[in-house]
């Protein structure tokens, strides 16, 4: 994002129409919000009107406030230009971290740890459907025609007083995710917003998406292709994450955006049972709703291919090797195997793969009987909490029996671990002591077999 300083050309029509009307009177109001009374709030607060300039807070916890649901982030906006924003903060004795300078905004960080990220008021003069220009601006009605949806433009005052220029409200009351302005032109600014949209409408919306923002997205969607893999990886994981995504994913794949990001995305019915699963079927700690589990339950692909996805995505390597560990073609844990397939897996595959194979079971068959879903809740159980057991003899064991230090060491030791987990882990050190002269003798001997007692 660049910055253009304000001396702006003529402005777009839909920005010449705000221009004047930042001054409208406030629509609601936040009621009793305890993150509105922190010390570190109002600190910040402080800080940024010492020199008589205005601050709203903005975005997500106006939203997340009004909608009666937990406020994490807390965000603010000033028409102070950015250099200026930090000084006050410093002046005041707050932390500063230079954010993003570039388009205005800066992170407060307050003794306790708790951050605010501040960004000056701004107004779009120039976009690609990537990146935007901005030049800063006084015009709070100007600020949040630049934002994407009505219920995400929302400011409100220090004191709870809540400005609303796009119905806002109105929409986030009736759970319609609605564009500000026209959708294909705030879609042509910046295509993300296409994901955004199925994202916000997947946790805020109640009924069917808007038509026209649906007829946008299908217009624009091929635009998806333009942006970096992690932008969209980004906002496909948090689609994911939400507590029934199947609906919202069917309907992207329904204006053809799906099938621009993720191709491979067609086990919808097994998705529909993971998050069913994970969401209201199992209580168990340790085992709690997670995207790359859905991923995986989505395209139901090979280790093979989820590598390949993987990489496509731009995932970090332990999540790459995560996503791989569920391939619908790797083994699944069963009873009376359960501490072996902890060592061999490891705990997080062996949870997943129980939890995908009882999915893909639901799936095909409808719901388990009770026999079947009681042995599949022990099984997931004893994964989650059983201990993973480590092998109770070592390379020093096998030279004091007598074989000289070198590779055969290690090739007698995996005889040795294999026959331990044959045995579901369950022999102890005597036990393989015994054990260790025939794993020898079969090293030795060239024989393939596992040791034997």
């Amino acid at each position: 994002m660049m910055f253009r300083k304000p001396d702006l050309p003529e402005p777009e029509p839909l920005t010449r129409s705000l221009l004047g009307h930042a001054d409208r009177a406030p629509l609601g109001h936040l009621g009793v919000q305890p993150w509105l009374s922190w010390p570190e709030t109002q600190a910040v607060i402080a800080a940024l009107k010492a020199d008589g300039a205005e601050v709203r807070f903005v975005g997500g916890c106006v939203r997340d406030a009004l909608a009666h649901r937990p406020v994490h982030d807390i965000d603010l906006a000033t028409p102070t230009p950015p250099e200026q924003v930090m000084a006050l903060l410093e002046r005041a004795g707050l932390r500063v971290v230079p954010t993003g300078l570039s388009h205005g905004t800066v992170t407060a960080v307050c003794g306790s740890g708790r951050s605010f990220e501040i960004t000056t008021l701004r107004q779009d003069v120039a976009t690609d459907g990537r990146h935007a220009e901005v030049a800063w601006t006084t015009n709070w009605m100007a600020d949040a025609a630049r934002r994407d949806f009505t219920i995400n433009a929302l400011s409100a005052t220090p004191d709870g007083a809540v400005y609303d220029y796009f119905d806002g409200i109105e929409h986030l009351a009736h759970g319609r995710v609605i564009f500000v302005g026209r959708a294909a032109l705030r879609i042509q600014e910046d295509a993300l917003r296409i994901l955004r949209f199925f994202r916000f409408h997947a946790r805020y919306g109640r009924g069917g998406p808007s038509a026209a923002a649906l007829s946008a997205c299908r217009l624009h969607a091929a635009d998806l292709q333009a942006l970096s893999a992690e932008r969209i990886r980004d906002e496909l994981l948090k689609i994911l994450t939400v507590p029934e995504p199947t609906a919202t994913l069917l309907e992207m794949r329904g204006v053809r955006v799906l099938e621009q990001i993720l191709p491979e995305a067609k086990a919808f019915g097994v998705l529909r049972q993971v998050a069913f699963l994970e969401e209201r079927g199992i209580r168990i700690d340790g085992l709690s709703p997670c995207p790359l589990r859905r991923l995986a339950a989505l395209t139901g692909e090979t280790a093979e291919i989820l590598t390949v996805i993987g990489h496509r995505l731009r995932l970090s390597g332990a999540e790459i090797r995560r996503l791989a560990a569920m391939g619908r073609d790797l083994p699944v844990p069963e009873s009376g195997g359960t501490r072996a397939a902890l060592v061999r897996w490891g705990r997080e595959a062996c949870l997943d793969r129980v939890l995908l194979g009882w999915a893909r079971h639901r799936d095909v068959e409808g719901r388990t009987d009770s026999t079947g879903t009681a042995r599949r809740m022990a099984l997931l159980t004893d994964l989650a909490v059983l201990p993973v057991p480590d092998l109770p003899v070592a390379g020093r064991d096998v030279v004091a029996a007598g074989v000289p230090p070198g590779p055969e060491v290690g090739r007698v030791l995996e005889r040795l671990r294999q026959w331990w987990l044959d045995q579901d882990c369950d022999a102890d050190r005597a036990q393989l002591l015994q054990v260790l002269p025939s794993a020898i003798a079969a090293e030795q001997g060239g024989d393939g077999a596992a040791a034997r007692p």
